[in-house]
């Protein structure tokens, strides 16, 4: 139980961060996913549409701290290179 009142508005803020936060992990989860099947059910073109979305989704990610840069730059490097050796293959 938050002792001040700055304390417990910093305990609400939390909450409401928390939950915007996960909603986007989330979504970034859905759309790496889909990335993957679509990787895995070989089809490049559909799989290349997935990556913009993703990556894009990715770099919104970063840029409000929900994830960090890095995170978001290593994720994109790995995915594109499955999506390379999928479309050659």
């Amino acid at each position: 139980m938050p002792r001040t009142k700055s304390a417990a508005k910093q305990a609400r803020a939390s909450v409401r961060k928390q939950s915007h936060n996960k909603s986007i992990k989330s979504r970034l989860h859905t759309l790496e996913n889909k990335l993957l099947s679509l990787v895995d059910a070989k089809k490049p073109v559909e799989a290349a549409e997935a990556y913009r979305a993703l990556s894009s989704a990715l770099d919104k990610a970063a840029k409000v701290q929900v994830i960090h840069r890095n995170t978001a730059s290593r994720k994109k490097s790995r995915l594109a290179a499955r999506l390379k050796t999928a479309a050659a293959a």
